[in-house]
């Protein structure tokens, strides 16, 4: 069960709004006319999110699978230009 109200009488009875989630219910909080915030007990809120953290755990899975098994593509830049580039940093941090 959920139920609606201002956010100046969420202010105004907070130990009350308290009550309520931990009975079980959810309290939307609105400001001008629109929900701004929703309280709920956090086993609930874990629960709704779980699913979501599975399903972006299971991509990322598959990402990693996939990285695994392609080919590296071949380097951006010559392992000559690499050294250049880490003497350069290393002269300009010897002369400091």
């Amino acid at each position: 069960m959920s139920i609606s109200i201002s956010a100046s009488v969420a202010r105004q009875t907070l130990p009350t709004q308290l009550d309520r989630v931990e009975a079980g219910e959810e309290v939307a909080i609105t400001r001008h006319g629109r929900v701004v915030a929703v309280l709920v007990r956090p086993d609930v809120l874990t629960a709704r999110r779980a699913p979501e953290a599975w399903n972006r755990a299971d991509r990322i899975g598959a990402l990693l699978e996939s990285a695994r098994s392609a080919p590296l593509r071949p380097p951006a830049i010559s392992p000559e230009r690499a050294e250049e580039l880490v003497e350069a940093v290393r002269a300009d941090r010897s002369a400091r």
